[in-house]
């Protein structure tokens, strides 16, 4: 596992550019008092360096632990792909690195209409990413679109959990949730 250092840095840099307090709406329309802008951090390169060590080293963790390889790693536009891309880069060098993918909100609307842009088959077992997760609702609708591919979720990434539920609806889902962030761990 990373060291404490690793975290701590991330931590910090997180709580400087991406956390706000106040009064906002979030995607999911919930109102909170806390709005956490994780690409900001994530598409910083000091911050992009960090996410994708403590994220390698966290997901080579969950993979041992699983008994499993993934292929690929990737998840809803724009959140994940700066932490999706950090991931897999750090990856390289390891005996299977991860390819990485983006998954459209929408098919695009011409040439082959795809859905999923980037280095993923069907068949793949992947690893699903998010920035931050509330509901879970953009985590699922990604985790649709790949299962309709025929990927296979083996367990979701997450940088911030804001322990608002989303958690707990993509698990109910049959897919795991790793986060190296808690609202909790993050604000304490």
């Amino acid at each position: 596992m990373p060291n404490d250092a690793t975290r701590d840095q991330l931590k910090k840099l997180l709580i400087e550019k991406s956390v706000r307090t106040g009064e906002f709406t979030l995607a999911s329309g919930q109102t909170s008092d806390l709005y956490i802008d994780c690409r900001v951090t994530a598409m910083d390169p000091t911050g992009a360096t960090l996410i994708g060590k403590l994220g390698w080293e966290t997901v080579k963790a969950e993979l041992a632990t699983r008994g499993i390889q993934a292929d690929a790693i990737g998840g809803m536009t724009l959140g994940a792909d700066p932490i999706s891309l950090a991931v897999g880069m750090a990856s390289v060098g390891d005996e299977k690195s991860l390819q990485v993918f983006t998954v459209r909100k929408e098919p695009k609307g011409h040439g082959k209409g795809k859905q999923i842009e980037g280095n993923f088959a069907s068949g793949d077992t992947i690893v699903i990413v998010d920035d931050v997760i509330t509901t879970g609702g953009s985590t699922i609708k990604a985790m649709d679109v790949i299962e309709a591919a025929g990927g296979k979720v083996a367990f979701a990434l997450v940088l911030v959990d804001r322990q608002e539920g989303g958690k707990e609806a993509i698990e109910a889902r049959g897919v795991p949730v790793v986060s190296l962030f808690s609202r909790a761990t993050l604000l304490d």
